[in-house]
């Protein structure tokens, strides 16, 4: 699998992270108990963190080997 290929797999879940965001934020404003909306909000901070991790590996994976990329720091060794 190629770079290009990898970055296409990485916004397909980055799409599929969003809409599940989507889904539980619309639960969550018809939440009453304190108990579920404490838990939704964890969850959708949880998948929060995991889109912003994919969209910043498909940019990363996208222009790995563009010249003058400046390639984020968090993923490089």
């Amino acid at each position: 699998m190629t770079l290009a290929e990898l970055s296409v797999e990485y916004r397909a879940h980055a799409q599929a992270l969003d809409l599940r965001i989507a889904q539980l934020e619309h639960r969550l404003k018809g939440a009453k108990n304190a108990d579920q909306r404490c838990l939704l909000q964890d969850r959708i901070r949880m998948l929060s963190t995991m889109l912003r991790e994919a969209r910043e590996l498909a940019v990363l994976t996208e222009r790995y080997y563009d010249r003058g990329y400046r390639r984020n720091a968090k993923y490089t060794i």
